[in-house]
């Protein structure tokens, strides 16, 4: 059974291990880094099997304007199995009266399709305009 739980204590090594199985190693290079940007996330659900974490949510920003969908990630064997999807709800259900949700992704196929499952739009579909600058 997957239990859903806000954690008071971040277990790095595990954390670790799910920023790697997805391939998201330029976290997992400085992880002092990541565990200081979890640390000083506004909000973070994790998805957990028994004592292995399986997912987890990020979210960043004042949790009264805005809030921004920093990280979502499910193990690999466990991706299309509604994981991603209770996450991102339940941080939905949580920030209801926040007027913006914002979140960049890459662009497949894949992820677009994910994402306006859940009612999100992309900002080509000419609602919005986007812009980032990274490093």
């Amino acid at each position: 059974m997957i239990e859903y739980k806000t954690s008071e204590k971040i277990d790095t090594k595990q954390v670790l291990d799910l920023y790697e199985n997805v391939g998201w190693i330029l976290y997992t290079r400085y992880p002092e880094k990541l565990v200081q940007a979890l640390e000083q996330s506004l909000f973070i659900l994790e998805a957990w099997e028994n004592e292995r974490l399986i997912g987890l949510v990020r979210v960043v920003g004042d949790g009264i304007t805005i809030i921004y969908i920093q990280d979502l990630l499910v193990l690999e064997d466990y991706q299309g199995q509604g994981i991603g999807s209770q996450l991102l709800t339940n941080v939905f259900d949580k920030y209801s009266n926040v007027r913006q949700k914002v979140l960049l992704t890459d662009d497949t196929i894949k992820t677009r399709k994910f994402y306006e499952k859940l009612g999100m739009h992309s900002t080509d579909d000419g609602y919005t305009l986007g812009f980032y600058k990274s490093n």
